[in-house]
């Protein structure tokens, strides 16, 4: 009999048109959520909008519905994807398809807009993922549309709430960068989602997890050209917003993805005991770290120290993920 994770729901959001990356980002991610041999979502549970479905007014109509189902499922797990452009103007405002930028009030979200159906939501689990800012490829870089990755009344609104996390894929001065098969961002998002960044092999990719896999991996791919900006908010837990391997505790390999976490055989108990204490602590500073240079919109105003530390603290995480075979 195969398991459901019967109480998660989602919106994703792929707007298309000059930026056709969008919309194979939303759409892996919608068929990883909804592949009953990973993360479990009832189909039924999650809204894909892409191309010319992903216009204002069918956006604004899917977050009411996720707002609806939420408030009768006080279990529920929510999760809200959004990639395209961003404009700043200076209201802020995220581009659905078929956005005039002489009608924005009518064709665009502005961000009290977004803000106020994201409140709406009152699931005690909710994740935001913004892809606001996008490039040609990884070696060739456009000017981006967008100067901000995330609308300022979402980040304060989230900060009031519980169990809220938000994650921009990119900082203010930087551009999202595109890769095969998907953008960067989104690939290390994917994997987080199939267990690779899990710190329990217990069956679930959990918000944290999720991340710190993110906001690790996303840099060292770009070779530092882009850094997500991770916000948290009053977390009791880190909670699970998913399966991902339908119930399994051993992940599944993602066709695409190199390397593959497995747990190491034949290690000493003691030691694999104290090896996963010091990862727990150095993973907790490192959100800490996360959460101190998520205050400084540009990367380039983040701390020298800051940087210096996290770096630190990032390669102590990865010899020890190294060693119990979780890397």
């Amino acid at each position: 009999m195969s398991v459901v994770f019967s109480h998660g729901y989602a919106v994703l959001v792929g707007v298309g048109a000059d930026l056709p990356v969008t919309v194979q980002d939303a759409t892996a991610i919608a068929d990883l959520l909804c592949d009953p041999t990973r993360c479990a979502y009832p189909p039924h549970q999650v809204r894909l909008l892409t191309g010319e479905e992903a216009r204002r007014d069918a956006i604004l109509t899917a977050l009411e519905w996720l707002a609806e189902r939420t408030c009768a499922d006080p279990r529920a797990t929510a999760v809200v994807f959004f990639s395209g452009h961003g404009l700043e103007t200076p209201d802020y405002y995220l581009m659905p398809f078929g956005y005039d930028l002489n009608r924005l009030g009518e064709t665009a979200i502005s961000g009290t807009t977004f803000t106020k159906k994201l409140r709406a939501v009152e699931a005690r689990k909710l994740l935001v993922l913004l892809d606001c800012c996008h490039a040609g490829g990884i070696g060739e870089a456009k000017a981006p549309m967008v100067r901000s990755p995330l609308p300022p009344s979402a980040v304060e609104t989230l900060g009031r709430g519980r169990g809220r996390v938000i994650i921009a894929s990119s900082r203010k001065d930087e551009v999202s960068l595109t890769g095969t098969p998907y953008s960067v961002f989104t690939m290390a998002l994917l994997e987080a989602l199939a267990g690779y960044g899990a710190f329990e092999q217990d069956s679930y990719a959990r918000v944290l997890d999720t991340a710190l896999w993110v906001g690790r991996k996303v840099p060292d791919r770009t070779h530092d050209r882009q850094h997500p900006i991770v916000k948290v908010s009053n977390l009791e837990d880190n909670y699970a917003l998913a399966y991902y391997a339908a119930g399994e505790r051993q992940p599944k390999r993602l066709d695409w993805a190199v390397g593959m976490p497995t747990i190491t055989p034949g290690l000493d108990a003691a030691q694999v005991a104290t090896w996963r204490r010091m990862l727990a602590n150095y993973r907790e500073n490192l959100l800490l770290m996360e959460e101190r240079a998520s205050e400084y919109v540009e990367f380039t105003d983040v701390p020298l120290q800051l940087i210096r530390s996290k770096r630190r603290t990032e390669a102590q995480i990865a010899e020890l993920e190294r060693k119990l075979g979780l890397g």
